[in-house]
């Protein structure tokens, strides 16, 4: 697998469906037998080849009919307005796939996804507290998502929970939060009080660096 000069370091959310723990993250089956979800990244610290990337925010809503495992799934990218061409020609080449080694996210995403519906450029706003468990993102039109803490059941006290995943190809430490998603874009969905990952990352051609 061809590999390129690549970085993108920041905010990481991964918002589905599924209940509280994502069932993916332990090679399990998804709670409803399907999955509709989004990644999403604010990128501090970034950049393919020559094009920096400081600053920029994207985000791709999924739709995979059963296991991501299995296949056939669909994905539209939401790509930040502010972005230039080259920029923009930076990121979807990070998301190709091509660029990155066997068994790394964006190589296992090119390989899972037999449908890409026609990027957006929108809007964006950005708000991420791992720590707190709150985090919000907009893209104008086409998605937004609300993060918060889990409550406990009969207290109503925030409960805290992180998944760690030493070779995880997505991050290696998330704090589990709950999610309430409208997408409205090409794959359409809605849910409340679903699950909500959020990390701070470092994705590289050869995976994670943190």
């Amino acid at each position: 697998m061809a590999t390129s000069d690549w970085r993108l370091e920041g905010e990481w959310i991964k918002n589905c469906n599924c209940a509280f723990g994502c069932p993916c993250d332990f090679n399990a089956r998804p709670s409803q037998g399907y999955c509709k979800g989004l990644v999403g990244m604010r990128i501090t610290k970034g950049h393919f080849e020559s094009t920096s990337l400081d600053g920029l925010v994207f985000a791709v809503t999924v739709d995979f009919p059963g296991a991501l495992h299995e296949g056939n799934g669909q994905m539209q990218p939401i790509i930040d307005e502010r972005a230039t061409a080259e920029q923009r020609e930076g990121l979807f080449n990070i998301m190709s796939g091509k660029h990155s080694a066997e068994g790394t996210l964006f190589h296992i995403f090119s390989l899972i996804v037999t449908k890409i519906h026609e990027p957006v450029f929108v809007p964006f706003e950005f708000s991420f507290d791992k720590d707190g468990r709150v985090a919000r993102v907009v893209a104008k039109g086409v998605l937004e998502t609300e993060v918060e803490p889990i409550k406990n059941p009969v207290t109503g006290q925030p409960h805290r929970i992180q998944v760690v995943m030493p070779e995880g190809f997505e991050h290696r430490v998330a704090e589990i939060a709950s999610a309430n998603i409208r997408s409205t874009g090409a794959i359409k969905f809605d849910t409340k009080g679903s699950h909500s990952s959020l990390a701070n990352v470092v994705q590289t051609p050869e995976g994670v660096a943190a």
